[in-house]
């Protein structure tokens, strides 16, 4: 137990004061990154809502994906750049609380959702002929609506066992965001048994999920290995090569900010970087530029819109 118990209004993000000297280019790198992950994921969510091609399971959980994104980075990245160009990066508890519940709910989200991708992808192929009965966009939307419950329950559970009790001083978050390492160590309770508990809570959850995409893929290489011709091969492949190459990314970068051994705030702040900023900036460039389907309703929207300019 913590001698210096208090009842604190606020935390300190220490954020990037460690390195003073490249906070101004890292406001214009998180900047720019920032709004080229908004154009990507809005203009994948407004051409599958606009193209009615696209109104398949399939581009349904990808714009769902993109809506996750966009809110998960709206819960870190805007506060961050102005914690760079700000002395003051106070945040009040509560603030502190939500940002870190909105974080794990949307990851935790984000997980399921590929899951949910990877499990589409299985039935498209293992199972052609049940597919449009099991995967309807009725039952898409139950899905998604089943990964933001399970993302956010989980959440709640990770954020009430952190914030449950008093904090103690120093109030120095050694992250640029309300990270829960980070906040947990400053409880004035048992720290570590609480950090424990919750890194196991948000491991299970990355591993249960990853595994599961890991054997839909196992079922999919098992199935288009039957196939006998190359280029109903290549098709299946191809349908699956973007979801693969984000969740190696997503979960790559997720393993190292969960699966790490015990380091300190600095390191925890940089590793977070790629799982925060790039993770969510590379997910919509891999899905539209690899996606024939995505870009030709691209071009059928510029088309309208050169029509209609003239």
């Amino acid at each position: 137990m913590r001698i210096n118990q208090t009842v604190l209004k606020e935390f300190i993000l220490v954020g990037f004061s460690a390195y003073p000297h490249v906070q101004s280019f890292l406001f214009v790198m998180i900047f720019c990154l920032y709004l080229l992950t908004l154009a990507g994921n809005l203009a994948i969510m407004g051409l599958t809502w606009v193209d009615k091609l696209l109104h398949t399971p399939m581009y349904l959980f990808l714009s769902a994906l993109s809506f996750s994104e966009t809110c998960y980075t709206l819960a870190i990245i805007p506060k961050m750049m102005v914690d760079l160009l700000s002395k003051s990066r106070g945040i009040s508890v509560p603030g502190c609380g939500l940002q870190m519940c909105f974080f794990l709910g949307l990851g935790g989200t984000n997980c399921i959702i590929l899951t949910l991708m990877g499990y589409d992808r299985f039935l498209a192929i293992c199972n052609p002929l049940r597919y449009p009965l099991l995967m309807t966009n009725g039952s898409c939307a139950r899905l998604v609506a089943s990964a933001w419950a399970g993302g956010f329950f989980v959440s709640l559970i990770e954020t009430g066992l952190i914030f449950r009790g008093p904090f103690c001083l120093p109030n120095l978050v050694k992250h640029f965001f309300c990270h829960m390492r980070a906040v947990v160590r400053l409880t004035c309770r048992d720290s570590d048994l609480t950090e424990f508990i919750v890194t196991m809570i948000s491991v299970s959850g990355l591993l249960g999920t990853f595994l599961l995409i890991i054997l839909t893929y196992v079922l999919i290489l098992s199935t288009v290995l039957r196939i006998p011709s190359a280029e109903g091969k290549q098709k299946a492949f191809s349908t699956c090569a973007s979801h693969l190459t984000v969740v190696i990314i997503h979960f790559g970068f997720a393993s190292i900010v969960y699966l790490k051994p015990e380091a300190s705030g600095g390191d925890d702040t940089l590793i977070a970087v790629p799982y925060t900023i790039i993770t969510p900036f590379l997910s919509p460039i891999i899905f539209s530029l690899r996606n024939k389907d995505m870009k030709h309703a691209f071009r059928k929207i510029m088309k309208k819109t050169d029509a209609l300019t003239k």
